[in-house]
């Protein structure tokens, strides 16, 4: 049975970020900052605390950004000394060292999600039996080691993680033209839907394709789940994204309250 650290996680990177307006123009989505860091260092180090250690950033949009972020990250957060008669550079790490290894794998600016994991895959994937996928916009509190036991124990080819986020509208409870009840809509109201955070057995490859209009909602998952091959890992903690400047806003100010929900 694989371990975390065997099962390697593919992110989407790739999207255009159009609702987050003018920050979602000037970079990837996941390089949107949340507190002190982006939202893609909150992402990997929610699967690191359960032992994934390899990760494979499918870009596209901004795809420079992305590669020069990683590329310079170690004099962005530590401190450094160049020799400028030598060119050497020396770093003097200030705080405790992520254990990740990053592949940033350029999938194309316009490819559908499904065209860029298939992607990524053929040159990334190896030998590994199992794999992991996830938006590069979402953060949660699940744990990512049961649901791997979870999808391991199954037997079928994917697992999903559902989640039941409360709605982002208050809900009334009106008699006649009277509210007799406003509040947020609990969970358990609205049923469960897409949070991301997948895992696949590599025969999840038969159903993609790298033609560019491939898309990973579309046909590969439907197909999986009309075959009976696709289970779903249920979670009723917190789970959110960032498509508007409205997520990124909440989960800033989660961050600064000092107790973000999805670090433990």
């Amino acid at each position: 049975m694989p371990s975390p650290e065997e099962v390697p996680v593919f992110v989407l990177c790739g999207g255009l970020g159009t609702r987050l307006g003018e920050a979602g123009a000037r970079m990837p989505k996941p390089l949107v900052e949340i507190g002190d860091r982006p939202l893609l260092a909150h992402l990997i180090e929610c699967y690191s605390r359960f032992g994934y250690r390899r990760f494979i950033l499918c870009a596209g949009h901004r795809a420079e950004v992305l590669a020069a972020y990683f590329l310079l990250l170690p004099g962005l957060v530590d401190d450094f000394t160049v020799d400028l008669a030598s060119g050497t550079v020396t770093h003097h790490p200030t705080r405790p060292a992520l254990e990740a290894a990053i592949t940033v794998a350029h999938t194309g600016a316009r490819a559908g999600t499904g065209a860029r994991i298939a992607r990524a895959c053929a040159r990334y994937l190896g030998e590994a039996e199992h794999f992991a996928v996830t938006y590069g916009d979402g953060l949660t509190d699940a744990d990512l080691g049961a649901e791997l036991a979870f999808h391991l124990r199954h037997g079928a080819i994917g697992t999903v993680l559902a989640v039941n986020p409360p709605s982002q509208f208050g809900h009334l409870e009106i008699d006649g033209d009277r509210v007799v009840r406003f509040a947020e809509k609990p969970p358990g109201a609205r049923g469960w839907i897409n949070g991301g955070f997948f895992l696949f057995h590599r025969r999840f490859l038969r159903y993609l394709r790298e033609e560019a209009d491939c898309v990973l909602e579309r046909d590969p998952l439907e197909r999986l789940a009309a075959d009976g091959e696709l289970r779903v890992f249920r979670h009723g903690g917190f789970w959110s994204c960032v498509d508007t400047p409205r997520d990124r806003a909440r989960l800033h100010a989660l961050c600064e309250s000092g107790a973000p929900p999805w670090r433990w």
